[in-house]
């Protein structure tokens, strides 16, 4: 392998001069760099990214810790941004906290270590103690897709709140009144959002939200299952079950049709978080779809400035309802019409 010193003796110039070019010091004449780049294409050499670091303090590496690197959401999240930081000179390394704080800490610690510019978060609880010293001693941070309130971190992520309400009004138009939810863990953001989110637009229509009909799940296919199970055990089971989750819609999907029972012929299904899978699924699935590639792209924005000692800005996108037949056929004009919101009286 050519050293530095071979480029330096194969174009005539000092070993200073060749560290100017391959920095892009501007006080190079033209011919010593025409000179060195002929060089370093000639010899085949590759600056030593260890010693650079420790020359500028700087590895151009970013850290990404995922939630569940299963999740296709999260697969596609982490896609965008290794495009993105590639596009910006950085190289990604990735660790999946398997929705464990322990993990989650495990990955910090281990990337910090290996000297990363910045990091990137969808933390996986209301914080682990590594991540939260890290955030708050300095280095460069941005949450994506959740977040922890009260932490001074940028936030890049979607709004699911508008689609929330679509998809209500659509379950509702379609004659769906008893509407039940598979929920999130309750330590993560999107997991409280969506069953607010949804409990709202229940109210909306003058519809209720009993304990019965919230389900508590994990963000996984086995907790989908078993909570629609128990949703089919009541007496009076709901019509429609709205996932906070791909997975946990997919595990949803299989209990019913466990009991020989249709969807969405003898109960609707919706998700949170669309994915290419719900197109494939029989019947394909109705899903709220976030922005997933612009939002990975905006987490590596906002994390490059803070690395360059800009504040890096919070983003906040809009999530969009993708109606399919899960949720049962539309009216003839091909699609339910907008259902009107109940009147309440002001006191």
């Amino acid at each position: 392998m050519a050293s530095i010193k071979d480029v330096a003796a194969e174009a005539g110039v000092s070993v200073a001069t060749v560290s100017r070019v391959l920095n892009g010091h501007p006080s190079v004449s033209e011919d010593a760099r025409r000179r060195v780049t002929a060089a370093v294409e000639r010899l085949g050499y590759r600056p030593n990214a260890v010693a650079r670091s420790l020359r500028t303090d700087q590895t151009r590496t970013l850290g990404l810790v995922i939630s569940d690197v299963m999740n296709p959401y999260f697969t596609e999240l982490a896609r965008s941004v290794e495009e993105e930081a590639r596009a910006l000179g950085y190289s990604v390394i990735i660790g999946n906290a398997d929705e464990r704080p322990d993990l989650q800490d495990h990955h910090v610690t281990t990337l910090l270590d290996r000297r990363i510019d910045g990091l990137l978060v969808s933390p996986t609880d209301g914080g682990s103690p590594r991540m939260l010293d890290a955030a708050r001693t300095g280095t460069p941070m941005v949450f994506v897709d959740r977040w922890i309130p009260g932490v001074d971190v940028p936030v890049v992520r979607s709004d699911g709140r508008a689609a929330v309400r679509d998809l209500v009004a659509h379950l509702y138009g379609l004659g769906h009144r008893r509407l039940a939810i598979i929920a999130g863990p309750a330590a993560t953001t999107t997991g409280r959002e969506r069953v607010d989110a949804f409990r709202e637009a229940l109210g909306v229509y003058g519809l209720a939200l009993p304990d019965a009909y919230i389900g508590q799940g994990d963000f996984q296919a086995d907790s989908g299952r078993r909570v629609t199970e128990g949703f089919l055990d009541l007496a009076e089971p709901p019509e429609a079950v709205f996932a906070a989750d791909n997975l946990m819609a997919l595990g949803a999907l299989d209990a019913v049709r466990a009991r020989g029972m249709r969807v969405p012929d003898d109960i609707a299904l919706a998700a949170f978080d669309d994915i290419p899978w719900f197109v494939h699924t029989d019947p394909p699935v109705t899903a709220i779809a976030q922005p997933t590639r612009e939002l990975g792209r905006a987490a590596v924005c906002a994390l490059v400035d803070r690395i360059g000692g800009r504040t890096g800005a919070s983003v906040t996108l809009p999530a969009r309802l993708v109606v399919r037949r899960s949720c049962g056929e539309a009216g003839p004009g091909g699609s339910p019409s907008t259902p009107s919101p109940v009147r309440r009286s002001t006191p």
